[in-house]
C-alpha cells in the first residue's frame, strides 16, 4: 500500500533501514542491561541492580517508539536474535565479570547507541522528517545522560 506522508520511499527506505539499527543497538544494550540487573555482586549491588533495573525498563519501552516509527515509514522492523545481532555495532556480554566491568560494558554500549542516532540526524533532517528527528533528539539525549551518569560511576576522583 502507498505510504503518503510527504517522504520519498527512497527516503522512507533509507531512514527505516537506519533506525533498524538504532532498534538493534537498543535491544542488544537492553539485552545486556538486563543481564547484568540479574548477574550484578559486590558492594554496590543494591544501587546497581536497581540502576540497571531503570535502564533497562527505559530501553524496554523505547523499543516499541523505534520499532513504531519503522513501521510508519512503510518498512518491517526486525524481530529476531539473529537480525538484531546482524545489526547491532554492540557486542554480546560475558556470562559474569565484576560489576566495574559491566558498568564500563554499558557505558561502551550507551555510547555506540548515541553515536548510532546521532549518525542519521543528516538523513532525517534533509528528508524533512520531523518525527523521525524527535525520536532521535529524545534517544541522544537519553543516552548521553546515561553514559554520562555511569561514566561518573568509574571516576577515581
Amino acid at each position: 500500500m502507498n505510504v503518503g506522508i510527504g517522504i520519498s520511499e527512497t527516503d522512507r527506505k533509507k531512514i527505516a533501514d537506519g533506525l533498524s539499527h538504532l532498534l538493534a543497538d537498543s535491544y542488544i544494550l537492553y539485552l545486556k542491561t538486563h543481564n547484568f540487573h540479574w548477574n550484578v555482586e559486590g558492594p554496590m549491588f543494591n544501587s546497581l541492580h536497581q540502576m540497571f533495573m531503570d535502564q533497562y525498563t527505559e530501553l524496554w519501552n523505547a523499543l516499541d517508539l523505534i520499532a513504531e516509527r519503522i513501521r510508519a515509514l512503510g518498512a518491517y522492523a526486525p524481530g529476531s536474535y539473529k537480525k538484531f545481532a546482524q545489526l547491532s555495532s554492540i557486542p554480546e556480554a560475558e556470562e559474569t565479570m565484576p560489576a566495574n566491568a559491566m558498568i564500563k560494558q554499558l557505558l561502551e554500549g550507551h555510547e555506540a547507541v548515541a553515536k548510532t542516532a546521532r549518525g542519521m540526524f543528516s538523513l532525517a533532517e534533509s528528508a524533512s522528517d520531523e518525527a523521525t528527528l524527535d525520536l532521535l533528539t529524545q534517544r541522544l539525549q537519553l543516552h548521553e545522560k546515561t553514559a554520562w551518569m555511569l561514566r561518573a560511576l568509574l571516576a577515581e576522583k
